[in-house]
């Protein structure tokens, strides 16, 4: 059984850096987004880019339990 690669520190970084630029949830950084949030993207569809990237990335951080990920990035600085 393969593992897992390990997710790009850097990319993690940028979900407790990047904030959300427009609606309900405006200025909250990604990580900090409800998965209800996420959830309604993934049914509507990820916006184009580097958002949309990111609000993926942390939809399937949430659903599949590993915030703890986030969390040890948290806690360094």
């Amino acid at each position: 059984m393969q593992e897992a690669p390990l997710p790009d520190p850097a990319l993690l970084k940028e979900l407790l850096q990047y904030k959300m630029p427009f609606g309900k949830h405006k200025d909250m950084l990604i990580a900090d987004l409800p998965v209800s949030y996420l959830e309604w993207f993934q049914r509507q569809g990820f916006p184009a880019g580097k958002l949309g990237m990111l609000l993926s990335t942390m939809y399937e951080i949430k659903i599949n339990g590993l915030e703890s990920l986030l969390y040890r990035l948290r806690k360094m600085g």
